[in-house]
């Protein structure tokens, strides 16, 4: 249960975000004009900063290809059999 003090200051808090928004013009927050279709594209720099997506492994790879599932009668995936397949089959 938050304290009294930490109350006040979250309520301090929301009571600045609220007076921020209602002196910003629209354009400043980065909403859309209300009579064009604009909208506001991302700075280059957040672009550069966001980190590569990382390299599916070989397993990966394997069992994202809908060909190499093996299924119980329910639909479950037998992963224990995918696996054996899949350290049998030879890879490039």
């Amino acid at each position: 249960m938050p304290t009294k003090r930490e109350r006040e200051y979250y309520r301090m808090g929301f009571k600045d975000g609220q007076r921020y928004v209602e002196r910003a013009s629209p354009y400043q927050l980065g909403e859309p004009e209300i009579m064009g279709t604009t909208t506001v594209q991302p700075s280059p720099l957040y672009r550069a900063i966001a980190k590569p997506k990382r390299k599916l492994s070989a397993w990966n790879k394997y069992v994202k290809n809908k060909r190499n599932h093996i299924t119980y009668r329910d639909g479950k995936l037998n992963l224990k059999k995918m696996a054996v397949a899949f350290r049998r089959k030879k890879r490039r």
